[in-house]
């Protein structure tokens, strides 16, 4: 069906749910169950539900080489296609747009609608600056570090405040428990991810939702996206770089009911 030939699926996957198909793009320094966990259940109730853990995370192991924007986009779609998904709606978060979109891109004809979330065409100087210091610290080893870094940036202002000091030890211990291992791989190809030239070949429904207190994705990355996306629609959510932290209800809801209209 695809006019570009899939590779054999290497990526650890995993298939949740019945309905119509949804693939996922987790985040850099994540995973499938990372990042969508707490909306899983929600999810899964109407869609069947397909995600990879990219090399580095999950049961996937960590890359030899650097990663591949290409070569991630066609693992998603080769991944879909081995769980007997021929056409499915693609959401990617984080360094997972990039991901989505070019898949979309190479495989149109298997892409239905497309979701977007705190994500970019292209990192621009604060962010870039931002990631090539989180790579760095993770290539040191020390995870608590990395977390203790990347909270401040997000968390929106108004959640970070809002923890008792308890609470964000506890936090930021979890969150540091969890990075994953090739999160230095992670980090490098978000620096140097452009997929702006693939906008303009999205045709399917797309939905752009900007976490408006993003300090690490900033919103005016999202606008791009929305602006350059033929009939995209922008939906704006409150919350950091992390819904599925502080709003996951909220960003559950706005999936779903985009998808309910844009998917059979």
């Amino acid at each position: 069906m695809s006019a570009r030939t899939l590779p054999e699926p290497t990526q650890a996957r995993t298939r949740l749910g019945s309905g119509p198909g949804l693939v996922v793009a987790h985040g850099a320094g994540s995973s499938f169950t990372g990042t969508y966990g707490p909306i899983l259940d929600h999810l899964t109730a109407h869609h069947t539900v397909v995600g990879v853990d990219y090399p580095g995370s999950g049961e996937t192991p960590r890359a030899t080489a650097p990663l591949q924007l290409d070569e991630m986009a066609d693992q998603l779609v080769a991944a879909a296609v081995a769980e007997g998904l021929e056409t499915f709606a693609l959401h990617g978060y984080s360094l997972g747009g990039p991901v989505a979109i070019r898949a979309a891109a190479r495989h149109p004809e298997r892409v239905t609608a497309l979701v977007l979330t705190a994500t970019m065409a292209r990192p621009n100087n604060q962010q870039d600056l931002t990631v090539r210091v989180w790579g760095k610290l993770a290539a040191l080893g020390d995870r608590r570090l990395v977390s203790e870094f990347l909270f401040p940036q997000a968390l929106s202002p108004q959640a970070l405040e809002a923890m008792p000091a308890e609470q964000l030890e506890q936090v930021i211990a979890y969150a540091a428990a969890d990075i994953a291992d090739g999160t230095v791989e992670h980090a490098e190809l978000a620096t140097r991810v452009d997929v702006r030239e693939d906008l303009a070949a999205i045709r399917v429904p797309t939905l752009v939702i900007s976490t408006t207190a993003d300090r690490l994705v900033p919103p005016v990355l999202h606008h791009h996206l929305a602006e350059n996306i033929d009939g995209a629609r922008l939906a704006e959510l409150p919350t950091g770089h992390l819904p599925m932290v502080e709003a996951p209800e909220q960003w559950q809801h706005l999936i779903t009911e985009f998808l309910a209209h844009h998917t059979a």
